[in-house]
């Protein structure tokens, strides 16, 4: 499969490396210009657990191809979308009308309904996943992270598509597991509220990082996103159908919380994962929690711990989402 990952982002090197690992052609597009600033190549030190229960550190320098410019009539199969949700308009806008006949997979958050973040990209060239993996880029310009053994696909309550079952069948060839969201709209919204229930208190600390070993900033995450809950409900999602994503907030906090403060601390994965979220002026958090919060003043849902955070993700000079 010839497959152009969007942008030079950590999801999109993480899985780009894997699936051209895996035999797949493997681009990535990127603004003009950067493609010399980047360079020929890509530092990685992963832990990757896809074989390996506590992973195989893999350290490499990557050879990669980028592309400047992307016509209409190219010959992808595959266009690999993971930006951050705030980009997403702009990125599908870019490629609308350039999509070809391509597949676009949409690999990460949506807050929005489904249909409507991806604009005028074609419903029917739309696969739904979000990634297992994460880490980040540091000064020296390595890109450290971690790949989980599996991850999510799902669709909008119909039973996957062709094209659908052709990218399940790309990561599969990079040794990853496929789990199955048949409401992937719900588990986007669960894991979004997830996010920003950690993010909250990350943000207060300085960076998420710094959430790893804390048992009591942890304890605050889980109950921010407790408080969360209740905006799903009234945005119309039924939390029955996703009780394994909420579990963790409505499980008592005494025994969660130490929990997660000994994996991150003490657990290479867990470590590698909030450790890399280390930069304290990232912007995908704070836009997590802007819109969140924005959503529950919209709807009347009290969230008393984000709103106590939100000095910490306020617009500069507002005091307010």
């Amino acid at each position: 499969m010839k497959i152009l990952m969007f942008g030079r982002g950590v999801i999109a090197t993480v899985y780009g490396w894997a699936l051209q690992r895996a035999g797949h052609d493997v681009e990535f597009y990127v603004r003009p210009g950067r493609a010399a600033t980047y360079g020929d190549a890509v530092d990685l030190n992963l832990l990757d657990t896809r074989r390996r229960v506590w992973g195989q550190r893999v350290v490499e320098k990557w050879p990669v191809r980028y592309r400047e410019a992307l016509e209409p009539d190219h010959d992808f199969d595959l266009i690999v979308l993971s930006v951050p949700h705030h980009r997403l308009p702009e990125a599908t806008a870019f490629l609308s009308p350039r999509v070809g006949q391509a597949t676009v997979l949409v690999f990460g958050n949506i807050w929005t309904e489904p249909l409507a973040a991806i604009g005028a990209l074609p419903p029917d060239q739309i696969a739904w996943g979000f990634p297992q993996a994460g880490g980040g880029f540091g000064a020296d310009g390595v890109l450290r992270g971690a790949l989980l053994p599996s991850v999510i696909f799902g669709t909008l309550g119909q039973p996957p598509t062709d094209r659908e079952r052709a990218v399940r069948q790309a990561f599969r060839d990079a040794g990853l597991r496929i789990k199955e969201q048949p409401d992937i709209r719900g588990w986007l919204w669960v894991h979004f509220v997830s996010d920003a229930g950690l993010s909250s208190q990350g943000l207060r600390l300085g960076s998420l990082s710094k959430l790893a070993g804390a048992t009591g900033d942890l304890r605050e995450a889980l109950l921010a996103g407790r408080e969360l809950l209740p905006l799903l409900t009234a945005r119309g999602l039924d939390l029955r159908r996703h009780r394994g994503g909420v579990l963790l907030f409505r499980a008592p906090t005494w025994l969660t919380a130490p929990a997660l403060a000994w994996l991150t601390a003490h657990v290479a994965l867990a470590r590698v994962s909030l450790s890399a979220h280390s930069d304290p002026d990232a912007e995908e958090p704070r836009e997590i929690c802007r819109d969140t919060l924005a959503e529950a003043r919209r709807l009347g849902i009290s969230v008393p711990r984000l709103e106590a955070a939100e000095p910490n993700f306020a617009r500069e000079g507002t005091g307010r989402v």
